[in-house]
């Protein structure tokens, strides 16, 4: 039987590739910069942070993963392209009217919001469509675009007053939501190749000791996503951890 393309991967219908698409532990993962955002900004206002998580669900969680499977199927789900492209451009609009909200008709006009927007979605299609002949699907704009970005956003829709202290905390959070994007993709990336490309593994590990291990995909694939499910949960709960703290 092929290896599942994902750990969380289901099989059984269109339900079961619903969820496969979202990508439910990393969507939360992403959403989460966006609460770090909005945890450090001098402010928070509940109704910016819900629609911020939102948008960025349905920017990210929704049409990203819909048009990165359309371009490869990576996650082998039978849902049709036609569907995967209206589903990701309803998103899209979706997202940008949320933005766009919160830009212009939520205490008053804030125009580092609405200049985000544009950038976001430029981002989303380039990078899941592999624009440029994959020009823009790199470590560097995955870091920015789905670590870095969320957090500027989620810091920007609480319309702070700009501060030297403001900006510190800004930076360092962004500086950490780009670090442990980093992270993902060096274990994500291995861990799809072996869970997606490769037909088998053989091979031994031999230690100081003189044991030998026996190597196979198993072996190699369990750190990989012990790691990739311990930050699943630790950075989401990191991140309502430091909102908590505001209160």
């Amino acid at each position: 039987m092929a290896e599942a393309p994902a750990y969380y991967a289901r099989r059984g219908g269109l339900l079961a590739d619903c969820w496969t698409l979202l990508h439910p532990p990393y969507t939360v993962w992403h959403l989460s910069y966006v609460v770090l955002g909005a945890a450090v900004a001098p402010h928070v206002d509940v109704t910016a942070l819900v629609a911020s998580v939102a948008a960025f669900f349905l920017a990210v969680g929704v049409a990203a993963h819909a048009l990165d499977e359309r371009a490869g199927r990576p996650l082998r789900t039978a849902i049709p392209d036609q569907v995967l492209t209206a589903a990701a451009a309803v998103a899209l609009v979706l997202a940008a009217a949320l933005g766009l909200w919160g830009a212009f008709w939520w205490h008053g006009v804030n125009w580092p919001l609405a200049a985000a927007i544009p950038i976001g979605a430029a981002v989303v299609v380039a990078y899941n469509l592999e624009l440029g002949g994959g020009r823009w699907h790199t470590t560097l704009v995955f870091s920015l675009g789905w670590g870095g970005f969320p957090v500027v956003v989620g810091f920007l829709a609480q319309a702070p007053d700009a501060s030297l202290s403001g900006l510190a905390s800004l930076s360092a959070a962004t500086a950490a939501g780009v670090a442990l994007t980093i992270a993902q993709r060096a274990l994500s990336t291995p861990a799809r190749a072996l869970r997606r490309r490769t037909l088998g593994v053989s091979g031994t590990l031999t230690d100081l000791d003189g044991e030998v291990l026996d190597l196979d995909r198993q072996v190699l694939l369990a750190p990989l996503e012990l790691g990739l499910r311990a930050l699943a949960w630790g950075v989401p709960l990191a991140s309502v951890a430091v909102l908590l703290a505001r209160s």
